[in-house]
């Protein structure tokens, strides 16, 4: 995360207490029914307390890790023959599409490997949208390295990591309820809340759909959209349940672990690692051997090893 983020931070909060004055009336009890099925999920203390100590803890963490990226990213940078200046405006245009297709590539990865689902899912793991829901990130931010190393070939590491965080500040205000849609023109090539919130859905339409960043054309280039139409109910397809930081920050990497112990060969250990969630062994979903993870219900019949959102038990 850039100084960008750092200096954001007032803006963070200020942000949270507009919308929370905006939703007030309109958020409903977590446990009951609201009168209105499409009034906002709004805001819930000990989930918006979750979401700010994980992102508190995320800053500290990807703050030490930026160091040793920038240190490889401007080794990369010092040899490559093709090193375009700052000084050329086109420069930073090809920067922004080249850092919104890494965030895409990335995001999907994220969503199919089981590994780096162990990462993302603390971002998924609310249930409720808001802009805390923004901040609530993992403590294990080591893969992005891989995702932007190209772009060492060619921007200088300052630069990389600038267009990290202006399309983090950007993202940072899809996490609303409060804002339904825009206008076409802008919902066809932006990322919006309404895109956005379909990323975060549960329902089977919803999952693993909509990655982009800054752009949402990646999505439609790719087959990976979904326009929201149903009101989406956010979360996991299987909910954590717990508030407590360090079981939302690890305890997928538990049950991948336990998975793997519990596998009788190296094909069905590598497959519990690095398959899409959810992946089980067999041409047919079986228990898991923890069973706190149920096979999915859901799971499409013509999609046996379609990706699952399933989180880590608490």
């Amino acid at each position: 995360m850039g100084d960008l983020i750092i200096y954001a931070i007032p803006f963070f909060f200020l942000a949270m207490g507009l919308e929370y004055l905006t939703l007030r009336h309109a958020a409903h009890d977590h446990e009951h029914e609201a009168v209105d099925p499409d009034a906002p999920v709004g805001f819930e203390k000990k989930d918006t307390a979750t979401s700010l100590s994980m992102g508190v803890g995320h800053l500290f963490i990807a703050g030490a890790w930026k160091l040793v990226v920038l240190v490889i990213y401007a080794a990369i940078y010092s040899v490559s023959p093709i090193q375009l200046s700052p000084s050329d405006w086109w420069t930073w245009v090809l920067l922004f599409f080249v850092d919104d297709l890494a965030y895409y590539a990335f995001h999907r990865s994220h969503h199919r490997i089981r590994l780096f689902w162990a990462m993302h899912v603390v971002h998924h793991s609310s249930e409720h949208y808001n802009f805390s829901t923004a901040l609530r990130q993992d403590w294990s931010p080591f893969s992005s390295i891989f995702f932007w190393m190209p772009g060492a070939l060619l921007f200088e590491p300052w630069m990389i990591y600038l267009a990290f965080s202006w399309s983090l500040l950007y993202q940072f205000l899809l996490h609303t309820e409060a804002v339904r849609k825009l206008p076409r023109t802008i919902e066809f090539i932006f990322n919006t809340p309404s895109h956005h919130r379909v990323h975060h859905g549960s329902q089977e339409q919803y999952l693993d759909k909509n990655y982009g960043g800054i752009l949402i054309i990646w999505d439609r280039m790719f087959g990976s959209f979904e326009p929201e139409e149903e009101r989406v109910r956010y979360g996991l397809t299987k909910n954590i349940e717990t508030f407590h930081p360090v079981k939302v920050a690890y305890a997928e990497y538990m049950n991948i672990w336990r998975d793997v112990r519990a596998a009788d060969n190296w094909r069905d250990r590598l497959g519990y690692t690095f398959k899409g969630p959810g992946w089980k062994p067999g041409p047919e979903p079986v228990a898991s051997a923890d069973e706190r993870i149920p096979a999915d219900p859901h799971r499409r019949p013509d999609s046996p090893d379609r990706d699952r959102r399933l989180a880590a038990a608490d």
